[in-house]
């Protein structure tokens, strides 16, 4: 298949997309995840941040992600994650996009390869509420965008929680 043909085709992963990007299986942002053994291990995924008090600074997180590569996947590629607010501006420009360099090889007669990346976030410094996005790109396009949104709470006089 050529890559400028996008015609929706089963890879070898399972999934019905045009291969021209490789496959992300599993994105999300979680309380922790860890590699074991292969097996992606997550636990608390999360797409809020409750803040009493703004900026807030969330202390530890982790960004897991699951990728399928094929044999068109072969080759040297470029990562990218990045941190935006609703501006589309960095939310750490000193610091980020983090873009790691990897290659892709598989071994003859090997359909796919799952591999597992666990990103530490430690911490994240949100200056207001808003909704943000975690975005993860490839070679320069983009692959997946999470939403994060960033809630101010205050408590109400029974002690619950409140959105301001």
């Amino acid at each position: 298949m050529e890559s400028k043909d996008r015609a929706l085709t089963a890879n070898a992963c399972g999934t019905f997309i045009p291969h021209i990007i490789m496959d992300i299986q599993i994105a999300t942002l979680c309380d922790f995840a860890a590699d074991y053994n292969g097996k992606l291990v997550i636990s608390g995924t999360f797409d809020t941040l409750a803040a009493r008090s703004l900026p807030v600074v969330h202390p530890s997180c982790a960004l897991a992600l699951r990728f399928c590569f094929t044999q068109e996947d072969a080759g040297r590629h470029k990562l990218s994650i990045n941190i935006i607010n609703e501006d589309g501006e960095s939310l750490d420009p000193n610091n980020m996009p983090i873009e790691p360099e990897f290659d892709v090889q598989l071994p003859k007669n090997v359909p796919f390869l799952t591999r597992n990346v666990v990103m530490n976030l430690q911490g994240l410094r949100f200056p207001e509420d808003g909704i943000y996005s975690i975005d993860i790109g490839c070679d320069g396009e983009i692959l997946v965008r999470l939403p994060l949104r960033v809630v101010h709470v205050q408590q109400g006089p029974n002690g619950e929680a409140q959105a301001g």
